[in-house]
Parts: C-alpha cells; sequence; structure tokens
C-alpha cells in the first residue's frame, strides 16, 4: 500500500508531517509513503529511508491562496502533485493538513467524484464522552447544500462507518435546532422528510449541538456552514477548557500537589478530547481515498491520518460506497 502526503501543507510542516510518516512506517509493515514537498527541508528531518521516497517540489499552495485558482494555477505544488500520484496509480491514497478548500478543489479536479454523488463532503470523527466518537459531516467543503446532498452524507458516512468502524446498524442523525420532527429551517425540514423516509440507513431523527458529544447518533449530517461552526465551537471550547482547569490547578501549592495526584485522570480526558487521536477528515463522494488533517496537526495527528487513509484502503472504501450507489440507483429506478 503506497500513500502520498503533501509534506508541506499545514503550520508544523515538513517536520512534524515527517515525523508522522516515521512512526506510520514503524507501525505498519505493508506502507510505503511518498513525501512530496522541498527535499532540502525534508531530508535535514528524515532519519530513515525505509519504505520512505521524496518527490522534489519548491512550489505549495498557501493557506492565504484562493483555492481554485491556486490550484490551477500552482500545477507543482506539493498538494498538486500528491493528488497526481493517486490519479496517475502510483497511490491508493493521498493526505494534506494544507489549505482545506484548495484540497477539496485538487480532489474534484484532480481525482473527481464518485458517479451518483453530486457534492463530496468533509468528514471527521469526533469525540463522544463514551470514547466511540461521531462522524460529522459537512464540516465545510459546501457551505450551501440542498436536502439530497445530507441525504447523500447520511449514506456514505453510514456505509463507512459500518464498513470501516465497526458500527452495526449506524444511528444517523440531523443536527437541528431542536429535537421535535419540524423544527429548523426550510432545509431541515425537507432534509428530515427525506432522512425518514430512507432505507438505506437508520435515521433516528433531529439531534441538538448541546447534545453531540453525549453520543445519540453515530452520523450527524449538516450543511458544511453548520459544520464548520459546531466543529471550531467543538475546537475552541476544548482548549479553553483544559486551558482553565490547568491555570486553576497551578494557582496554589494545595491545587498542584492534587493535580500530581490526578494527572491520568486528567490525560485520559485530554486524550479523549484530542482531535489527533482521531485522524483527519475524509473527503467522501472522491474517487479516492482523501484525508484532511488537521492545519495544527503534529506527528501523533498526523500518523492517526495516515492510520485512517490506509483502513479506507485495506477496507475498499471508495468501491464500496460506489457499489452502494449504483445499488441504490438501480432500486429507485425499479
Amino acid at each position: 500500500m503506497r500513500i502520498a502526503i503533501d509534506a508541506m501543507g499545514g503550520d508544523h510542516a515538513p517536520e512534524q508531517i515527517v515525523l508522522g510518516a516515521e512512526i506510520a512506517v514503524k507501525e505498519f509493515s505493508d506502507l510505503e509513503i511518498v513525501l512530496v514537498g522541498d527535499e532540502n527541508q525534508i531530508k535535514p528531518i528524515l532519519t530513515t529511508n525505509e519504505r520512505i521516497s521524496i518527490l522534489h517540489t519548491e512550489e505549495k499552495i498557501t493557506s492565504e491562496d484562493e483555492p481554485v485558482r491556486a490550484v490551477r494555477r500552482k500545477k507543482s505544488s506539493s498538494m498538486v502533485l500528491t493528488a497526481n500520484e493517486v490519479k496517475e496509480g502510483r497511490a491508493d491514497a493521498c493526505i494534506s493538513a494544507g489549505n482545506t478548500g484548495a484540497l477539496m478543489a485538487t480532489g474534484l479536479l484532480h481525482i473527481g467524484r464518485i458517479k451518483g454523488i453530486d457534492r463530496p463532503a468533509l468528514s471527521p470523527t469526533l469525540p463522544t464522552l463514551d470514547g466511540k466518537g461521531f462522524v460529522l459531516l459537512d464540516v465545510g467543503s459546501n457551505m450551501d447544500a440542498k436536502p439530497e446532498h445530507l441525504v447523500q452524507y447520511a449514506f456514505m458516512a453510514s456505509v463507512y462507518s459500518e464498513k470501516v468502524r465497526g458500527i452495526a446498524k449506524p444511528r444517523v442523525g440531523l443536527l437541528n435546532v431542536g429535537s421535535e420532527p419540524g423544527k429548523g429551517n426550510e432545509l431541515s425540514k425537507q432534509a428530515f422528510q427525506l432522512l425518514e423516509g430512507h432505507q438505506q440507513f437508520h435515521f433516528v431523527g433531529n439531534v441538538e449541538p448541546r447534545d453531540l458529544l453525549d453520543g445519540p447518533a453515530d452520523v450527524v449530517v449538516c450543511d458544511g456552514f453548520s459544520g464548520n461552526l459546531v466543529l471550531k465551537t467543538i475546537e475552541g471550547t476544548a482548549l479553553s477548557l483544559f486551558s482553565m482547569i490547568k491555570e486553576q490547578l497551578m494557582s496554589s501549592i494545595k491545587s498542584k500537589l492534587s493535580a500530581a495526584v490526578l494527572k491520568p485522570q486528567f490525560k485520559a480526558v485530554k486524550r479523549k478530547l484530542d482531535y489527533s487521536e482521531y485522524g483527519g477528515a475524509a473527503l467522501f463522494g472522491l474517487r479516492a481515498p482523501v484525508v484532511k488533517a488537521h492545519g495544527s496537526s503534529n506527528a501523533n495527528a498526523l500518523y492517526n491520518a495516515i492510520r485512517q487513509a490506509r483502513h479506507m484502503v485495506e477496507h475498499k472504501m471508495v468501491k464500496i460506497i460506489q457499489e452502494e450507489v449504483v445499488e441504490q440507483s438501480n432500486e429507485e429506478e425499479r
């Protein structure tokens, strides 16, 4: 199995990207990685050449670049060349921690959509209190959505949750301002009716944002604007909460002693809420596995994104979705 990684994307590239890749090849003996980026920056960090190669380019897409324009103009950028490795069949999946919009555009222009899927969705797995997590989509690949798009999101994420995450009969929920049917804006109301009548997945109704971390559903669907707000709110709240707890625990000798005793418990809670433990956000709906790692990914987060991409390839995720879409289309025609 070969995975291409944009070594120049993200806040801590290329150092943390390279370190994450090295962790992954030590963990998975069947894995080969190609790091796409500036060889002069990558080589001094790389401690092993075992199953890790470098595809050199000095051009990269930055967070300030306009996504579509950058993808069209910077054809030798590390992100575009990473996707081309998949397009040309030299890699099975690709990963980037770079510009989200540019990765979306790169995926559409260079890898393409699965036939029958109108819009791909950015789909991270977020933590829940029981440690099982849930898939939230879309979180920003499409700011506007139609009701039928949310149905497609639900279908793809349900297949992913069952086939890759191993959840029998995944529960699908619709993000909304209330749990009762009939709540929300027109998009939510129309999506609810379509989801409720669907036979391809187990729809459990509306899910309120305040309940998300309690795990009321294995899959939660929404438009990209709402999903992005939820994602960043959860991340920001977790960071602020731990910062406040740390400040209080370091405020006196007595609290410092208490913190020392409870340190293992605090670490366990932090792991539950740490995005780096859950990998990246898969771009469901493309013709090959594409994973968007967090922009501030450290080596552990990048390793988990690689693990996620490898899992998707190993379980033939794209092929399964393609087959399910075809089967669903045939049933609708009957």
